[in-house]
């Protein structure tokens, strides 16, 4: 009863958004308030970009390209089949999916994979664990570019994206990562020595996002345009872009080995939200945010308690077996290990 209930006990982190948006609905920063947290936001963001480009070694990714057609597999569902999956998703008439929680699902079907969890659960499944390393790394170096880019060209026809957008990712983005990269050699150390230290910046940086973006909702009454049904749509909308996903990720490289088959499903579905919060109050405008980082937030949950239990079960199905003696000698024997039956 005790491991079903460790089971099911909620992310902390996860917790502490919804009580960050708890508090922007009840306490919004206004005025000189919100001038200030908007500042350190813009701070805050810039060292965590900083900090991913001292963590992240380069050497590791480009290395992982020796395993070029899970990786190349992984980065078209990241960046070819999700963002096509989204633009479907704005063919909704609008009085079914508000025209700002569409644009929010094309925004999240830009963002990179996540690092953590894709590994954690490929790791869990028996799946290629270096491989997923190497992948997640990968989708996360690439997404600093990419991702804004292709957000731009999706975004750009229905105004999703301003024209100056591109340069305030180089300033708040790419610059402090490409810092933290040739930083690297004197910090790469002290950072991973410090890691779980350093959380506080990761989670930190995010709850200021979400805070200053649904403060901004508050006070600008977006909140109130938000239905009951356009809610339980998005959430449908978010099942239903998980599941294809999955699928898609699972079946399409049936040939490969088992191993590789759980790495690309586990990094090809994810979505970072650590990426995606800090990309989002760069990229948009004003109250803009809450709207369109709520698909990303409903998705995240989603995928975590989804690939969990995918992962878990995938875990108890690939079992390794006993070894099968298949000849025996006087003296010797013949030992061999049957693959798992999926």
């Amino acid at each position: 009863m005790l491991d079903r209930v460790r089971r099911i006990r909620p992310d902390p982190f996860i917790l502490a958004l919804l009580a960050v948006i708890g508090i922007a609905a009840l306490l919004p920063a206004r005025g000189a308030v919100a001038t200030g947290f908007g500042h350190a936001t813009t701070v805050a963001i810039g060292l965590l970009f900083f900090l991913y480009g001292a963590r992240l070694s380069t050497r590791e990714a480009v290395d992982g390209l020796r395993h070029w057609r899970l990786h190349g597999t992984v980065l078209a569902a990241t960046f070819v089949l999700f963002p096509l999956l989204g633009l479907a998703v704005t063919l909704l008439p609008t009085a079914i999916l508000p025209r700002d929680l569409a644009l929010g699902v094309v925004f999240l079907c830009c963002l990179p994979s996540t690092v953590q969890s894709s590994i954690a659960f490929s790791s869990l499944a028996r799946g290629n664990v270096p491989a997923a390393i190497c992948a997640a790394s990968l989708s996360n170096l690439l997404g600093i570019v990419v991702t804004p880019l292709l957000a731009g060209l999706l975004l750009a026809s229905h105004g999703g994206i301003s024209g100056s957008a591109v340069v305030d990712v180089a300033l708040q983005l790419l610059a402090p990562f490409v810092l933290g990269q040739l930083a690297r050699p004197w910090i790469g150390g002290w950072v991973a020595r410090h890691k779980r230290r350093l959380v506080v910046v990761d989670r930190g940086s995010i709850l200021l996002v979400v805070y200053v973006a649904f403060s901004e909702g508050m006070v600008e009454g977006i909140w109130t345009r938000l239905s009951v049904s356009a809610l339980v749509t998005l959430v449908a909308v978010c099942l239903t872009l998980l599941a294809a996903v999955l699928l898609i990720t699972w079946y399409v490289p049936r040939r490969s080995p088992y191993a590789d088959r759980v790495t690309i499903m586990f990094c090809g579905s994810k979505k970072s939200l650590a990426s995606g919060l800090p990309m989002a109050g760069v990229l948009f405008a004003g109250a803009q945010v809450g709207l369109l980082v709520l698909p990303l937030m409903l998705f995240h949950m989603i995928q975590l308690m989804a690939c969990a239990a995918i992962a878990a079960r995938l875990a108890r199905r690939a079992q390794p077996s006993e070894p099968v003696v298949l000849a025996r000698r006087p003296g010797t024997a013949r030992v061999t290990s049957a693959t798992p039956r999926l």
